[in-house]
């Protein structure tokens, strides 16, 4: 890069490039090719200062993430390859899913590669829709069975909804006063320290589905929640949103979120 003339003509001047490339091919072999020298150009410009290179990524993460243009991009696949130790496959996936794209809650323009220091939050995790995937032809399932693939999507796929998700029930059980309510999921997230409610409508949101949700939330928090627990948080699965709704019946601790379903 100093030799091409900074940072600007280092991108077009690749006369350097050919002409190192026969040197150390010949020397070292095929790995320093025009094509891995503009590659490690491309490294070295991505990342100048070497406190941001992560070695837990192998070099072939970091071919993947180069590609992505915008920082905050970068980061934030940076930072899920760490926390869900992912393969350069699991990564290159994830990006196809545009997972970057569909968060909803958290600061897209300021995503700070992780350390021991970062406290996750819920708004990280969050994707707005989630996708989920069905092996069968959607028209012909009834809403029962549309309503159980996505519980078990959720269930198995905690990459979908974020880090630190560890199940503790479906349809989980709650007797009050003689009536048995169902929790469509419980989870206990291990970074946020708390317990998360999910309730999964396969329809538009309803003030009443937050309501369910909040009593949901209420009773955990009453009688599952350890002191040393931080509050319960609902989260609300919907076929669609509907901003005045959430507007006038949302609080501090229930998140709205969609979904897609794609066959």
């Amino acid at each position: 890069v100093d030799a091409q003339g900074g940072e600007a003509r280092a991108k077009y001047g690749n006369g350097l490039i050919r002409e190192w490339s026969k040197k150390l091919t010949k020397k070292y072999g095929k790995s320093y090719n025009q094509r891995y020298l503009r590659i490690m150009r491309q490294f070295y410009s991505t990342f100048p200062i070497w406190k941001s290179v992560i070695s837990k990524l192998t070099w072939t993460h970091y071919i993947k993430v180069m590609k992505l243009t915008n920082e905050n991009e970068r980061n934030y696949y940076i930072n899920q390859t760490i926390l869900n130790n992912l393969s350069t496959r699991e990564l290159d996936n994830l990006i196809k899913s545009q997972a970057f794209e569909r968060l909803s809650y958290a600061d897209k323009n300021n995503i700070e590669l992780i350390s021991t220091d970062k406290q996750l939050t819920i708004e990280d995790m969050i994707k707005n829709p989630i996708i989920i995937h069905i092996n069968e032809d959607i028209s012909q399932l009834d809403e029962k069975t549309i309503h159980k693939y996505i519980i078990n999507m959720l269930e198995n796929k905690f990459l979908e909804l974020g880090n630190g998700f560890a199940l503790v029930g479906h349809e989980y059980k709650l007797n009050i006063i003689n009536k048995t309510y169902r929790i469509d999921l419980l989870f206990f997230n291990i970074e946020i320290n708390s317990y998360i409610v999910i309730e999964i409508k396969r329809r538009e949101i309803q003030p009443k589905d937050i309501s369910q949700l909040q009593f949901y939330v209420n009773y955990i928090d009453k009688n599952l929640k350890k002191s040393n627990h931080n509050k319960t948080i609902g989260i609300l699965v919907v076929e669609k949103d509907n901003d005045l709704i959430v507007e006038y019946t949302i609080n501090n601790n229930i998140y709205i979120t969609t979904y897609i379903l794609e066959s």
